[in-house]
């Protein structure tokens, strides 16, 4: 199986990370991607107290209508921090035999240096960058942090950074959606409509609940 992880805090989770996990899942010809909604996010703080079972859910609101779609709980079910290293190790565990490719944006994939233990992440998984147009071309291996550039070589058939374990990085150029978690929060706590920025479950879900209503902190 080829599997596709895509992390995030999905707070909530809108279209665009539903397209690029579709535009991913056609270009890497993936079996299923799964959505992994992150319990204690490592790199930033949770905004809103937004309860992870409410997260999830809406996750499984928003992917109802994809069978290629999953989502889990798995940071969910230990404790400390979710580091993707760790999500990865108990991924391999549970699907045992699967090829996995990891999602990342681009801006996420710059600051990997910051990472918890980012050197193993190429020893467990492929990584999938969401480029913008024409982001990835001349040479990619700039964009490896320094301590790490010795360990890939550029493959230019296939346009990917061939790590030394027989993993690789691939860059998706990506239908760039100007949406974000942090301004639909914003525009519901101001009372304007996210129509079309969200699912319509995601959307029936954030009304039923009552969610981001009032929010000082975006």
């Amino acid at each position: 199986m080829k599997l596709g992880i895509l992390g995030g805090t999905f707070n909530p989770i809108h279209l665009a990370h539903l397209r690029i996990a579709e535009e991913v899942r056609e270009a890497r010809a993936l079996d299923r991607v799964l959505f992994i909604p992150a319990a204690v996010p490592p790199h930033k703080p949770l905004v809103g107290d937004i309860p992870f079972a409410q997260r999830l859910a809406m996750v499984e609101a928003a992917i109802a209508d994809q069978p290629a779609f999953a989502a889990s709980d798995i940071e969910n079910r230990r404790p400390g921090k979710s580091y993707s290293v760790h999500t990865l190790e108990a991924l391999r565990q549970e699907y045992p035999g699967a090829e996995f490719f990891f999602i990342i944006g681009l801006d996420s994939f710059r600051d990997l240096s910051t990472w918890k233990e980012y050197q193993r992440l190429f020893e467990l998984t492929h990584l999938v960058v969401a480029a913008r147009p024409g982001v990835a071309e001349g040479d990619p291996k700039s964009l490896l942090p320094i301590a790490i550039m010795k360990d890939f070589c550029y493959n230019r058939a296939s346009n990917s950074l061939e790590h030394h374990s027989g993993n690789s990085i691939f860059f998706v150029e990506e239908t760039l959606l100007d949406i974000s978690s942090t301004r639909i929060r914003r525009m519901v706590a101001e009372g304007r409509s996210i129509r079309y920025l969200v699912p319509a479950p995601v959307l029936d879900y954030i009304d039923r609940h009552g969610l981001y209503r009032g929010q000082e902190r975006f």
